[in-house]
């Protein structure tokens, strides 16, 4: 059973001492971390006759070394094992799902027009951040509420200094009042940026009177429709302010965690409060815990979720931590906390607290056998999508509006072009176009590109509508450069492009030599050929139209009083060709 590559000698010459250990297999790798309070005692333990888990066991069979590492006191190796543990990853110790650092919200103060965007990293850049948020869900809602009710700007413009030709889609939409081009002046910004500064601190007693006296004329004009949207405002101005209260604990900061396990799930949830108020739920689903009691359990989730070795992915630390059991070496565990904050371990017994305690395990409960991992149940909007566009293309506006354009001929005759739209990430079919190409280009998709991308930007330029934010191209560098042509001839050419090389799945981009290659798994890729795709369909339909009226032309048409007659009676909607085949 156990692994004749440690011998009696070497476990019989193991320290007393507390300290950790590491179990490797041939190859050097850990596969195994723990902790003990005398090194000699735990590891030998492992290897008795007395019969094993199955987990151990199969553990055991891969295990080659042993190292260990002597530390002062129990409390050292805990926190040392946790770090271990963060750092190596090893299969046989219990993995957190959704180990990753969380986000927050920054508004760059800095800025002569700040913005509101989402970060996963704190630096001193002057910025105010608000978080981390262990819920994503609770994050996005606070973005999507501002967006609503503020006109802030998702442009990466470093204004005054930087600016575009126009306003982007966002100013037409009414999302923006398009300070970038001057329609808005920097005073009246800023004002705007101190409210939301304010909402993000939870501060929202101002914004909602001022919303509810919105929604009060707008009932008062009939306006019912509007007088909803500030309904749903004002609800999620409330729940932003931490109003949906579970119970009032005089302003105590405490975590509330909830254990449920069945089969060989197990799943903990903790429920934050802070200032009295509940303002989170974190959910965990655990692995490979079947032969582990409760008390080992809690041990080992308190010491994954709080000991984090790195500050901007542990959690916010509570005054109190409410659990349902004791942990096995409790006083050890919390010996350990004390290395981050003054935090007590409390099972309790009555009261608000118990019932804090009962309602994380029903969440727990609720969430056996539901998908728990965060990366699945809190999956990123279409918002969070353009913004990684925005990223992985490095470009200055968020593109909510995309149009694609595609050529499509058949050997050389019968040239078309589509133009696609997506906006916020789904297709707008109403604004798609297609056009016949004039003039004899042959197989020239290049020319081709250029004139259909030319009339779509002239139509909208003389009918005063907004340009695209980003401008996708079916083809690779040879379209890329053929179309900036075209827009520095109509002085369009801030306008963002990117061409989509089909044969390797490259991204072209302006002035950058070499192509963008992303992970075929990557979204904004798939977003990306999926906006391709349809252009292509779309074009190569027209195509196939267009050359099926072609393929029924006879002799006739040419006569003259005879194929206009050919065309309505013969082959026309309801000529006789088509009621011939009715009938049959």
């Amino acid at each position: 059973m156990a692994s004749k590559a440690i011998s009696p000698q070497q476990l019989s010459n193991l320290p007393k001492q507390p300290g950790v250990y590491l179990f490797k297999d041939t190859k050097g790798k850990i596969v195994y971390i723990g902790k003990a309070k005398s090194l000699r005692n735990r590891v030998r333990s492992y290897f008795q006759k007395t019969r094993q888990s199955l987990k151990i066991e199969k553990m055991l069979r891969r295990v080659s070394r042993l190292e260990t590492m002597v530390v002062e006191s129990e409390a050292e190796a805990l926190i040392l094992e946790a770090n271990l543990i963060k750092k190596h990853q090893p299969y046989f110790n219990v993995h957190m799902r959704d180990d990753k650092t969380y986000p927050y919200i920054m508004v760059t103060v800095e800025d002569a027009f700040p913005r509101v965007i989402v970060t996963r990293t704190v630096s001193n850049d002057g910025s105010r951040y608000f978080g981390p948020f262990t819920s994503v869900g609770l994050m996005r809602n606070s973005l999507n509420l501002i967006r609503k009710l503020y006109t802030v700007r998702s442009c990466r413009y470093q204004l005054p200094n930087e600016s575009p030709q126009r306003p982007c889609l966002d100013f037409h939409i009414g999302l923006c009042l398009a300070p970038c081009v001057g329609y808005q002046d920097q005073q009246s910004y800023r004002e705007m940026i101190e409210e939301v500064l304010q909402i993000l601190a939870g501060n929202t007693s101002q914004a909602q009177r001022r919303v509810k006296n919105l929604m009060k004329m707008a009932v008062e004009d009939l306006k019912f429709e509007e007088a909803a949207k500030f309904r749903d405002i004002l609800a999620g101005l409330e729940a932003l302010a931490y109003k949906q209260r579970v119970e009032r604990l005089k302003g105590d900061n405490l975590d509330a965690i909830g254990l449920a396990r069945r089969e060989k799930e197990t799943v903990v949830v903790v429920m934050q409060i802070r200032k009295g108020v509940l303002i989170s739920r974190n959910v965990r689903q655990l692995d490979d815990l079947t032969d582990a009691s409760d008390e080992i359990v809690l041990e080992r989730f308190i010491s994954n979720y709080y000991l984090d070795e790195s500050p901007e992915s542990r959690p916010s630390i509570p005054d109190q931590v409410l659990i349902p059991s004791n942990p096995v070496n409790l006083i050890v565990v919390e010996e350990a906390l004390r290395s981050i904050g003054s935090v007590e371990i409390v099972v309790p017994r009555r009261g608000a607290k118990k019932r804090l305690v009962e309602l994380a395990n029903d969440n727990a409960f609720h969430m056996i056998g539901a998908d728990t991992d965060q990366g699945q149940y809190l999956a990123p909007g279409q918002e969070e999508l353009l913004e990684n566009v925005r990223d992985k293309l490095k470009l200055k506006i968020l593109p909510r509006f995309m149009a694609c354009v595609d050529i499509s001929h058949h050997q050389g005759k019968e040239t078309v072009g589509s133009i696609v739209v997506f906006q916020s990430g789904k297709p707008d079919k109403s604004e798609y176009r297609r056009m016949k190409v004039e003039g004899d280009f042959g197989n020239d998709d290049f020319r081709s590109m250029a004139q259909v991308v030319r009339r779509y930007l002239v139509r909208r330029l003389n009918d005063d509508k907004p340009l695209p934010d980003l401008f996708v191209l079916d083809g690779g560098k040879g379209q890329l450069s053929t179309v900036e042509k075209e827009l520095s001839r109509l002085e369009v050419s801030d306008l963002q492009l990117v061409a989509i090389a089909k044969r390797d799945e490259e991204l072209f981009l302006p002035r950058r030599g070499q192509p963008l290659v992303l992970d075929k798994k990557e979204p904004v890729l798939k977003l990306f050929q999926r906006i391709r795709d349809e252009a292509h369909r779309f074009a190569l339909n027209y195509s196939r139209t267009i050359r099926g009226k072609n393929l029924v032309r006879s002799q006739l048409a040419d006569i003259p009083g005879i194929g206009s007659w050919f065309y309505s009676d013969i082959l026309g909607p309801s000529g006789l060709l088509k009621r011939l085949n009715l009938q049959t």
